[in-house]
């Protein structure tokens, strides 16, 4: 929390909430105000700033449970069930905002900033892809916002890696259950478009290794001298 936008002007809520309410307890990180135009109109003209000059074709939104809720997803689970998504827990700022990155109409001066109006981010991007990191199950993340849902197009299946890296660790070939396998991958809500993956920094850099060195080092040799 020493770099970046804190404490820019001298206080700590220019762009963040103050206090508490600002301060990601296990991430050691600032929590934006999603309810202020001028940090709506900062961090859509990024979006539009890493499209434009660099030629970026797609977003991935990390950490997108700690956005829509305001216990951030810290020590709360989730059984799939609409009423622990749906309520006061829910930050209807944060979800706003992802609405308005995936499809929004700048309907307002304090938007015109970063789009003409009437414009959206599919209008000027059509080809533009957006994942949402999300551990929740959040209804609806992946359906358009013309639907009611939060407009991404993806949602990263995280259960996949997180298990492949659990089998490598702590089952032998033969302890693999092929049912559970199955469950795994398929596992998503009715409908929803996600992605599959093997790994990312979560599982090969925070304290562990790539599923190559787990499949090739001195752990997995068995042999005797």
């Amino acid at each position: 929390m020493l770099d970046g936008l804190n404490n820019f002007d001298g206080t700590d809520h220019l762009y963040f909430h103050e206090g508490g309410k600002g301060r990601h307890d296990l991430w050691d990180s600032r929590l934006f105000n999603y309810g202020s135009h001028e940090v709506l109109r900062f961090l859509l003209s990024n979006l539009r700033y890493w499209v434009q000059v660099y030629g970026f074709d797609g977003f991935r939104f990390d950490g997108v449970t700690s956005m829509m809720y305001k216990h951030h997803g810290i020590r709360t689970g989730f059984s799939g069930d609409y009423h622990e998504y749906f309520g006061d827990d829910s930050d209807e700022e944060g979800i706003v905002y992802l609405m308005l990155v995936n499809d929004i109409l700048s309907t307002g001066p304090s938007l015109l900033i970063c789009f003409q109006a009437n414009e959206s981010m599919r209008q000027l991007f059509p080809n533009l892809i957006t994942i949402a990191e999300d551990v929740s199950g959040m209804p609806l993340l992946s359906k358009p916002v013309s639907e009611g849902g939060i407009g991404f197009d993806y949602r990263l299946s995280m259960a996949i890696p997180d298990a492949w890296i659990k089998l490598l660790k702590h089952k032998d070939d033969g302890e693999w259950d092929m049912g559970n396998i199955v469950y795994t991958l398929t596992n998503r809500r009715h409908g929803e478009k996600s992605i599959a993956y093997c790994e990312s920094h979560d599982q090969a850099l925070v304290g562990d290794k790539t599923i190559a060195f787990w499949l090739m080092d001195k752990e997995m040799c068995k042999c005797g001298a």
